[in-house]
């Protein structure tokens, strides 16, 4: 069974942002695709500090955290949902320590692997956290699932958030779009095997050119 892993962005468990993910979460059990969902945004979640001792160890370094765990969900994992409030027109900080640990100590292929950023907000600030957070998405290969708007929820309360119709229905065709794109590179992998990825160029301009 295809399986997506969801992550909550934010402080409050059943806030905002946890508003948006279990209208997606209903969608994915419909569709018969298994969900996870981990609540991250309540951690002490310290940044990347460039060490690279990622490459050596094969995971992350500092194991205090739920980085490691996540990523061997993630690896199993066919689709891969962040969830983030906004602080200040940007992603949650610990959501963005996270993501760049995540992203950047795990060896695994995330080709074609599908993606999918869900920002909530009060008011102002969503599109310039929704850029940030694709980010992660297109720099791995993966397929970034999109929906009828921009994936965003608004309210200041769970409750809030809940009675945005569209917010709502935004997170139900992005689910539903996003299942679809999950079973369709499956059959596609199938038939056709994935596509080529080249690795090796490393262009730094040492030279200053």
């Amino acid at each position: 069974m295809a399986k997506v892993l969801l992550i909550n962005g934010s402080p409050h468990a059943k806030g905002c942002t946890w508003a948006a993910l279990d209208e997606m979460i209903r969608v994915f059990n419909e569709e018969g695709i298994e969900t996870e969902l981990i609540h991250i945004g309540n951690k002490a979640v310290r940044g990347c500090i460039a060490c690279g001792g990622c490459q050596r160890a094969g995971k992350c370094v500092f194991d205090d955290d739920p980085v490691n765990e996540a990523a061997s969900k993630f690896e199993e994992a066919d689709g891969l949902v962040i969830g983030s409030p906004v602080y200040y027109a940007s992603p949650n900080g610990t959501l963005i320590s996270f993501m760049d640990r995540l992203m950047y100590s795990t060896s695994f292929p995330k080709h074609m692997k599908v993606g999918a950023a869900v920002v909530s907000a009060r008011r102002g600030g969503n599109t310039a956290s929704f850029d940030v957070m694709n980010k992660y998405f297109s720099i791995s290969g993966m397929a970034i699932a999109t929906s009828t708007y921009w994936n965003m929820v608004h309210g200041f309360t769970a409750e809030d958030a809940k009675k945005d119709a569209e917010g709502l229905q935004t997170m139900r065709n992005l689910a539903r779009n996003m299942s679809f794109m999950i079973k369709a590179i499956s059959d596609a992998k199938e038939k056709y095997g994935m596509p080529e990825a080249e690795s090796g160029a490393f262009t730094s301009f040492h030279e200053g050119k």
